[in-house]
């Protein structure tokens, strides 16, 4: 998600590494404050012993250590949509492909122009709404998987405490754990972290900006599969109705 959110702030809007510093920067002094934001704004601005940007010398494939493999498995196997892992491990995986990628840059079509946006700042917003939705919707998902893993093993968790445990030194955290810790406090029976009223009124107050940027990325030519597939979860979990009626009509 980050990630995605770093590729529409330097391809969409133009922003060069130290502007993009201070807006995660920023955004660690608010809801999205978290280790990865932090490190994220401290990485876009550090320069190698030549003065330029270390990032800008990474290349652009990323390795696994397999966490992220073993939930998707672990999702498939108990039946709970954990799209937003899936999809992270499918963009590493895409990422791996450079030297397809380097061949179809150059023979695949998109748009024409990326669109201009006339008021950056107006979208860091609209973005960092975007990725916020996106977290949750990604806890969301995490937790639904928790939660079917223990009826089926007969398992007793305390998802609160998960929660807490997870902000005392782990990669993930972040002070938003202590809202999924008090979502549970009101509710330990809670079956979907979005149906909090909370989460729910959080989501409510970002789903324009959502919308807003999965359009500009779509009409722009760029990936943003994680933000994306986290919105039509949002729009299938809200949906009373589904075509599946239809699928299982062709079965």
């Amino acid at each position: 998600l980050i990630c995605e959110a770093y590729h529409l702030m330097r391809d969409v809007l133009g922003m060069d590494n130290d502007a993009m510093s201070q807006v995660f920067e920023n955004w660690n002094k608010g809801k999205l404050d978290s280790f990865l934001i932090e490190i994220t704004a401290n990485i876009l601005k550090f320069r190698d012993s030549d003065g330029k940007f270390l990032l800008d010398k990474i290349r652009d494939t990323a390795g696994q250590k397999g966490t992220g493999k073993w939930t998707a498995i672990s999702a498939l196997e108990y039946g709970t949509p954990v799209t937003l892992i899936g999809e992270a491990v499918f963009a590493r995986c895409l990422s791996a492909l450079k030297n397809v990628r380097e061949v179809a840059s150059k023979k695949l079509p998109g748009p024409k122009m990326i669109n201009t946006v006339k008021d950056p700042e107006s979208y860091v917003d609209h973005i960092a709404k975007a990725l916020y939705a996106s977290k949750i919707v990604s806890y969301t998902q995490g937790f639904m998987l928790m939660r079917e893993a223990a009826q089926q093993l007969n398992w007793k968790l305390n998802y609160g405490g998960i929660a807490l445990m997870w902000r005392g030194g782990c990669i993930i955290r972040s002070v938003f754990l202590g809202n999924i810790k008090q979502a549970f406090e009101r509710n330990p029976q809670l079956e979907n972290l979005m149906l909090d009223d909370f989460f729910c009124n959080e989501l409510a107050e970002c789903q324009n900006s959502w919308r807003t940027v999965v359009g500009l990325a779509t009409s722009s030519g760029i990936p943003i599969p994680a933000i994306s597939s986290a919105l039509a979860f949002y729009d299938g979990i809200r949906s009373e109705t589904l075509p599946a009626n239809l699928l299982q009509a062709q079965r």
